[in-house]
């Protein structure tokens, strides 16, 4: 579903459908491109939503507290503007391109992922 949507995105109206990059376009809008944000954006809160009516939703267990999950938000976020695009843009939308530079920073992405899960479960735990 994430291919599909990046790739009806990119072929109807032209646009990477980067999540970072399309919420980040609502922060700073340009007119008549605010349209297709906030439908691409409601459309993700939307599908979990009706996945949820259709079956019951699991409750998510979390290891960490609150405070973590919101230090921990707010770090992807940094990241992701820091980066120039998120996993979604670059990972799914990017590399689909052909981007040099969204292999950088696929690569990385997944570097830190996987180093930040050894040191959580094997050095401080």
């Amino acid at each position: 579903m994430i291919g599909l949507s990046a790739g009806l995105t990119i072929l109807l109206i032209g646009r990477v459908a980067g999540i970072s990059g399309v919420l980040g376009g609502l922060v700073q809008p340009r007119r008549g491109d605010w349209d297709w944000r906030v439908a691409f954006l409601l459309g993700l809160v939307a599908a979990p939503l009706m996945i949820g009516l259709a079956k019951a939703p699991t409750p998510p267990d979390f290891d960490a507290g609150y405070g973590t999950i919101a230090a921990a938000g707010l770090l992807v976020g940094f990241g992701s503007r820091l980066g120039a695009g998120c996993t979604s843009g670059h990972g799914v939308c990017g590399l689909s391109r052909l981007s040099l530079r969204s292999l950088a920073a696929t690569i990385m992405f997944m570097a830190s992922a996987m180093a930040t899960v050894f040191l959580v479960r094997h050095v401080f735990n």
